[in-house]
């Protein structure tokens, strides 16, 4: 009787513990991010969507090891991420709490970017299919949980950019490596402009996979969890279909088409000087509103931005990521970063204070000081 008795009752701990483990795995970071497991998949959900699903460390902190055990876990055959509510999947890093850091000489101003981008070189190196779902907003750290990944899906709510030329930062999360590797210039245009796409022209410029409708997106992942063997050929080829079924905006062209050649030709110059002096000579609607654009953003990400594309080019992930490691340290130090949080998302003045002011300023000794070697500070992946 007290053998049966015990028996049940640990039995019963035996199941208190796993509903635990469960309840935990789907409400860690205080529900800013849950795990799932349905099926053979490992499903993400970033949960912060009154704050457009933006990134912060704590997260970072959850998807790192959660994505870890996911990999090497023999039961878990592919991992879905996705963003709550019906705007973002995700809009950038937590900037504000960084730029607080960084004032205030806390830490986090390291260790946001370190551990982030560790986590962009997980999902860039991941094993398994790893499948974004990228419907509505992403930008800034929601491109570096997407880009990597073998499959991304945009939607028609899609809105790609990377616009932190005009925060005082630079395109990172390893931005150097993925935009030197569109079509032509296009990864240029969109660092230094921070040019928005959206829907279909998101997959056309090379940035996501696939084009799937929205109002599909609920039925599609259903399938990718219920895949009977998802390995990256059968998970790509249930993603071909859902494409081939999304009808919308299909005969519409890419938005940029009629402007590829000049974004080649006006872009291709050996430094930011060299751009607007051909934009400004080009005499070209088109042409005038990128070099207005030009010079409303910080001069010093400027040409930070255009040297990180020119080097990433022939670099690894990873060598990219430990150079905008480099980068986002300089940046922590530097004026304008502090000063382009201020005027786009404090006071929203949009008046920023560059210091320097000109593209003439920034010398190219500054430069090497950005681009130098942190030593025992280094990013290791």
């Amino acid at each position: 009787m007290s053998v049966t008795i015990l028996k049940c009752s640990r039995l019963r701990s035996v199941f208190r513990l796993r509903t635990l483990q469960h309840h935990l795995m789907s409400s860690q970071a205080g529900s800013e991010v849950l795990f799932e497991r349905v099926g053979s998949a490992g499903v993400i959900t970033l949960n912060r969507s009154k704050a457009l699903n933006a990134l912060n460390l704590s997260m970072i902190r959850h998807l790192y090891p959660q994505l870890k055990n996911w990999e090497k876990d023999s039961e878990t055959d592919l991992v879905v991420i996705k963003g709550a509510g019906e705007k973002a999947f995700c809009a950038g890093g937590d900037i504000r709490a960084v730029t607080e850091a960084g004032k205030s000489g806390d830490s986090l101003a390291q260790d946001f970017f370190r551990e982030e981008y560790i986590l962009n070189n997980t999902i860039g190196t991941y094993q398994k299919p790893y499948v974004a779902l990228i419907d509505g907003i992403t930008m800034g750290g929601g491109v570096g949980l997407s880009v990597h990944g073998r499959f991304r899906v945009a939607t028609e709510k899609t809105l790609f950019a990377m616009p932190e030329t005009a925060i005082g930062l630079f395109p990172d999360v390893g931005g150097g490596y993925f935009l030197p590797r569109l079509q032509g210039k296009l990864g240029l245009f969109l660092a230094l402009t921070g040019f928005r796409l959206k829907g279909r022209d998101v997959q056309r410029a090379g940035v996501a996979t696939h084009f799937v409708e929205s109002q599909k997106l609920a039925a599609l992942e259903k399938d990718l969890v219920n895949l009977k063997s998802p390995t990256f050929d059968a998970v790509g080829s249930m993603l071909d279909t859902y494409q081939k079924q999304s009808s919308l905006d299909r005969d519409k062209p890419f938005s940029l088409t009629q402007h590829l050649d000049a974004i080649n030709r006006l872009f291709e110059a050996s430094s930011v000087e060299g751009i607007l002096e051909n934009l400004r000579r080009d005499g070209s609607a088109f042409a005038q509103k990128q070099a207005e654009t030009l010079c409303k953003m910080s001069p010093t990400s400027l040409k930070i931005t255009f040297r990180q594309l020119q080097t990433g080019a022939a670099l690894s992930l990873q060598e990219v990521l430990v150079m905008e490691y480099r980068l986002s340290q300089a940046c922590m130090k530097g004026n304008d970063f502090y000063e382009g949080v201020r005027a786009v998302l404090v006071d929203r003045d949009q008046s920023p204070r560059w210091q320097p002011a000109s593209l003439e300023g920034v010398t190219e000794q500054f430069l090497e000081g950005c681009f130098a070697p942190l030593g025992e500070h280094d990013l290791r992946l």
